[in-house]
């Protein structure tokens, strides 16, 4: 029973945001009493909770998943970034945002792991990038770690980059493009154009 309300939740706050979506609207789309949701969560908070790190949870399986298929390190950010686009609905309704602004307690947590997940994916990804000459061997893997981190939180914030001008999924490309050419080798130049090229076809 658990897991349906926070499956049901899941999407509906991923459809329409955290703040529009009410305790009254999941037990409709379920088909239960809201007393029942009551009974598996105290408060509309707590279901957040649960739904926000069961994703996040759900999100870094999948990711290491991809880790382990050992691509090079290129293809490996896109398939990263493909993942994570199709598990969150392309953020029509800019969850993350909403997240920080209603719910800043359960956002600072939750930002806390996605650090310590990004710093560890990217760190892993320019190492690899590294030793199959796709990288520039000048970089510092902890300075792009941490600015890559700190640039992806950016662009998700509405007042520099509303979503009615730069939708989620277009920005999401133009930022990893934008990050790449900045660390590539001629060789990894190649492979990133290819991608690009094939993406547009």
């Amino acid at each position: 029973m658990k897991e349906k309300i926070r499956d049901t939740a899941s999407q509906l706050f991923l459809e329409r945001g955290f703040k529009s979506i009410t305790m009254d609207d999941i037990a409709n789309e379920i088909g239960m009493s809201k007393k029942t949701i009551y009974s598996e969560y105290s408060n509309k908070t707590s279901l957040v909770e649960d739904c926000v790190m069961n994703k996040f949870c759900d999100l870094s399986d999948g990711i290491d998943l991809i880790i382990a298929m050992e691509k090079n390190a290129i293809e490996e950010l896109y398939e990263i970034k493909k993942y994570v686009m199709s598990h969150l609905n392309d953020e029509k309704s800019s969850p993350q945002y909403q997240l920080m602004k209603y719910y800043p307690k359960i956002h600072k947590n939750l930002k806390i792991m996605q650090f310590d997940k990004m710093h560890n994916c990217i760190l892993l990804n320019v190492e690899r990038g590294l030793a199959q000459g796709l990288f520039r061997n000048n970089i510092e893997p902890e300075f792009v770690a941490r600015i890559y981190f700190t640039g992806m939180n950016s662009i998700k914030d509405q007042s520099i980059f509303p979503i009615n001008r730069f939708p989620i999924s277009r920005l999401m490309d133009a930022f990893l493009e934008y990050h790449l050419r900045g660390i590539v080798t001629p060789k990894g130049k190649t492979i990133l154009n290819n991608i690009i090229n094939s993406n547009q076809e």
